[in-house]
């Protein structure tokens, strides 16, 4: 879904002439920072809250989806974004040329299987139908995760890349359904199970090491990500930005919110 209207409208006043007249990170001209709503967006407003002492101020813009941040960080109407890890970027950049580069790491969010009607992966039935994210890099990154759960095999070496086409093993006949992540969630009524970024688990009040029957593990590779585009990369305001996120106090906010279910990543 589209980011409103009114936010647009807010964005599109600042002109190009504006925009250069202030330095950024003013109150003139703050730093306008994407999130996806729910955990990314609360990090970022604690992360406003200690920039600010450093003089540094933050405009926060909430997303319900993955496609507009990267494509308003692109055009211009963002400074950065806040919310996706380094093979989503990867799969952004090479699929959609977008100039834009990772200046730092933020939180993990282990992905997690979760079902309203069973209680282990084994007892998925033959021809059970599980769900997804139909983004390519999530999409890999689930499929990896159910083969772990033993719904499927993947052929070997598989990673975030992975597609429906590489399950080389399916003997309960599993069908696999391809959704978009934010629905992902709403579909647990209708599917025997569905693999859901934490994020939005977190949002439909699920608690992923309470929840999840299967989960991603600590070593996961998938650590989120503080995104500009490539002539900011040295910017100063970049560097000012990443010392308040990178902050001890940071760190104890998400532990004590989310309480093991986000973890820390810098």
């Amino acid at each position: 879904m589209p980011v409103t209207r009114r936010i647009l409208g807010a964005l599109a006043a600042l002109t190009p002439v504006a925009a250069f007249a202030q330095d950024i990170g003013t109150a003139q001209r703050p730093i306008r920072i994407g999130v996806t709503a729910g955990p990314h967006a609360q990090a970022m407003e604690k992360v406003r809250e200690i920039a600010a002492r450093d003089g540094l101020v933050l405009r926060i813009v909430e997303f319900t989806d993955y496609i507009q941040p990267n494509a308003a960080l692109a055009a211009g109407d963002l400074d950065a974004n806040s919310y996706q890890h380094q093979p989503f970027l990867d799969a952004a950049v090479r699929d959609r040329r977008l100039p834009l580069v990772s200046v730092g790491k933020t939180m993990l969010f282990p992905m997690g299987a979760y079902s309203r009607r069973h209680k282990a992966a084994q007892d998925v039935p033959n021809g059970g139908r599980v769900a997804i994210p139909n983004d390519p890099s999530n999409g890999g990154r689930a499929l990896v995760l159910l083969a772990k759960g033993g719904l499927f095999g993947l052929k070997e070496g598989a990673d975030h890349r992975a597609t429906v086409a590489d399950i080389t093993s399916n003997p309960r006949r599993i069908r696999v359904v391809e959704l978009e992540a934010a629905q992902l969630p709403r579909a647990l009524e209708e599917v025997e199970l569905a693999a859901i970024n934490t994020n939005y688990a977190i949002n439909a009040g699920l608690n992923p090491v309470r929840d999840a029957i299967v989960l991603e593990g600590t070593d996961s590779p998938y650590a989120n990500l503080i995104v500009v585009r490539q002539q900011d990369k040295d910017a100063p305001w970049v560097r000012r930005l990443l010392a308040a996120y990178h902050t001890n106090e940071v760190k104890d906010f998400v532990q004590a919110t989310f309480q093991g279910s986000v973890i820390p990543a810098f």
